[in-house]
């Protein structure tokens, strides 16, 4: 019963809560911002930001680490492991400006395909009308993180069911090497034990701890040399490594730069 209030309340300011108190000011954006994207994800931030401090108050017994260095990473390409439908709603609440790449398919879906859009967000396929997205983005996408921005992406394409790393997808190596950008190596822990894949109910009650935490930078005089497909790799066993596990022992804190 606790789980489903928690959930219900949760996912009542995700959807009423946004088209009472947001959309207004989306709609001013998008009519008055001279700096459109920009304003739509700054709205997106603080939107996100609201959306982890009601999951936080309402769900105590989840301890929240997150490395202060990933609250500050600007103009990188960001990739990380991918848990929970939450990870890409927390890395919004991390960063002001950011991108992310979205499953084609939700661009169909009309007013929120079109928002997408607005955001700066990329279809992950070029076929047909989302070519002419992919292209604009890709474009202007090195102006874009040259200026601050950031680009995240889950290189695994879906979220992992046993927390192992899955085979990368190298467009995320492609668009840094394209725009000579830093990559941030990020991991994630534990956001799957609150909001379990393929369960409608947060998972409000047990003891946890979640983590998000820089692992990694690599810059581009660091691959530059390298080829794509070993630059894939090199990410894979940053990821894959065993002492990221520690990250995830309940007794094994926080470091001095972390907040909780």
């Amino acid at each position: 019963m606790r789980d489903l209030i928690v959930t219900l309340i949760i996912w009542l300011y995700f959807t009423l809560g946004f088209v009472v108190f947001f959309s207004p000011f989306y709609v001013l954006a998008y009519f008055f911002s001279k700096h459109r994207e920009i304003t739509f994800q700054h709205l997106n931030n603080y939107f996100c930001r609201i959306f982890f401090w009601i999951i936080r108050v309402l769900s105590p017994s989840h301890q929240w680490h997150i490395d202060e260095q990933v609250r500050h990473i600007s103009s990188s390409v960001i990739v990380s492991n991918h848990l929970s439908y939450l990870d890409p709603l927390l890395f919004i609440s991390l960063l002001k400006k950011q991108k992310t790449i979205v499953k084609s398919k939700f661009f169909n879906i009309p007013i929120f395909g079109n928002m997408l859009a607005w955001f700066g967000y990329v279809p992950s396929d070029a076929y047909g009308k989302h070519s002419q997205i992919m292209i604009k983005n890709m474009e202007t996408m090195s102006d874009y993180l040259s200026s601050g921005g950031n680009l995240f992406i889950f290189p695994e394409g879906t979220r992992s069911k046993d927390g192992n790393i899955n085979i990368l997808n190298p467009g995320a190596f492609k668009i840094a090497k394209r725009c000579r950008a830093p990559i941030q190596v990020v991991w994630i822990a534990n956001t799957d034990h609150l909001f379990r894949p393929g369960k409608f109910l947060f998972n409000t009650g047990i003891s946890n701890h979640i983590v998000v935490k820089r692992i990694d930078t690599l810059y581009p005089d660091q691959y530059d040399q390298v080829s794509i497909s070993e630059l894939t790799l090199m990410i894979h066993a940053l990821l894959g490594r065993k002492e990221n596990e520690s990250l995830i022992n309940v007794n094994a804190g926080c470091n001095s730069n972390c907040h909780s």
